[in-house]
């Protein structure tokens, strides 16, 4: 019985781990897919039929107009008859396949379909090419016209989210460790004190201080610049670090740094020497919910970038985008896998470190 309810335990949890993630990656790889499909087909049909699937297939064409037919009664076509209703909605043969009308009366097109089995593997990077260059591009349509499309520069933001994002993830990074440090292993007054107000500026929410902060950046004239939004960042950041950062060090052996102290060792050199090398895990993860928490910020930038063009972040363009082309699904396709690639990257480089530091001080010796 014991066994029996093990083995029922490990199925549930793993197949709910199982169902998050196919939840989660289902729409990752649809995104990723849609973004390299032309956009005719994108409107027409969906991502899935990249995989074998079932569906009606033309294997031959005529224009209605060539065939002098007479729309208002029963027509024969392809050895089948019906009315003009009846081949809107198509007509099967004998031998299964189907006759349909596509189109008005006038200027329509008949299609001769058959039901089989097919993949849709017909994939293009124009999509890419119109997202990241900012010039003009030619789009060459199915009856051999061009259309010229403005392009979008999305490496201008790419650059800019990689300018915000990297100091505001360092910088509270490298002050919380510090502050966690001091309090973990230095005495000082009022210690306990700061570190409860630490603590509880963990609950405040960021959007009851944007505007005291704009305010005082109006002031100080760096509205607009990426020095005004590095700032915020490590501002919203530093509590959460200094806590996550401040368990884990505590953790430490003390006999290590203590030996560390006997033989002379000075505060800052414990610190660069010993703790910082046996914090990578905690530190690790911390860079991870801040990096991608600052790449996927929107509001922040918003308020503190503003209309700056030239400062524009990749989720204020791509919002843009939604803006101004929101019919355009294979552009905000593309667009949305560029603000991943860089998030992805960073996780899965990191990711070892991911569970450690999660698990950072939850074990007390």
């Amino acid at each position: 019985m014991k066994r029996q309810g093990g083995w029922g335990a490990f199925l549930a949890v793993n197949g709910a781990l199982f169902i998050m993630v196919l939840l989660w990656t289902l729409p990752t790889l649809g995104l990723f897919i849609s973004s390299f499909r032309p956009r005719e087909e994108i409107l027409a049909t969906g991502w899935w039929t990249v995989f074998p699937h079932k569906e009606w297939v033309t294997t031959e064409e005529m224009r209605a107009k060539d065939l002098n037919l007479d729309t208002t009664g029963e027509m024969t076509i392809a050895g089948v008859t019906g009315t003009f209703k009846e081949f809107r909605e198509g007509v099967e043969t004998e031998d299964g396949a189907r006759v349909k009308w596509i189109g008005n009366r006038r200027l329509g097109r008949i299609v001769v379909q058959e039901y089989k089995w097919t993949v849709n593997w017909n994939f293009t990077l124009q999509n890419y090419k119109e997202v990241l260059l900012g010039k003009e591009i030619e789009i060459k349509k199915p009856d051999g016209s061009v259309e010229v499309i403005p392009g979008e520069n999305f490496v201008g933001s790419f650059l800019n989210s990689v300018a915000v994002a990297i100091p505001s993830t360092v910088i509270p990074i490298l002050i919380a460790a510090f502050a966690a440090y001091g309090f973990a292993w230095m005495q000082f007054s009022g210690k306990r004190m700061f570190f409860i107000i630490i603590v509880a500026l963990l609950v405040v929410p960021l959007q009851i201080a944007l505007v005291p902060i704009l305010r005082d950046y109006a002031r100080l004239q760096i509205n607009g610049t990426f020095l005004a939004v590095w700032l915020a960042h490590t501002g919203f950041g530093l509590p959460l670090a200094v806590y996550l950062l401040f368990n884990y060090i505590s953790t430490l052996p003390r006999e290590t740094l203590e030996s560390a102290f006997i033989d002379g060792a000075s505060h800052f050199t414990v610190f660069t020497r010993l703790v910082l090398p046996l914090s990578v895990p905690v530190l690790a993860s911390f860079a991870i919910f801040q990096f991608l928490w600052v790449w996927n910020d929107y509001l922040v930038a918003l308020i503190f970038l503003g209309s700056n063009q030239e400062n524009q972040v990749l989720t204020m363009h791509l919002a843009n985008l939604v803006g101004s082309r929101g019919n355009d699904w294979h552009l905000l396709t593309a667009g949305a896998f560029v603000t991943m690639i860089l998030p992805l990257v960073i996780f899965f480089s990191l990711q070892r470190y991911f569970v450690r530091g999660l698990l950072a001080g939850s074990v007390k010796g």
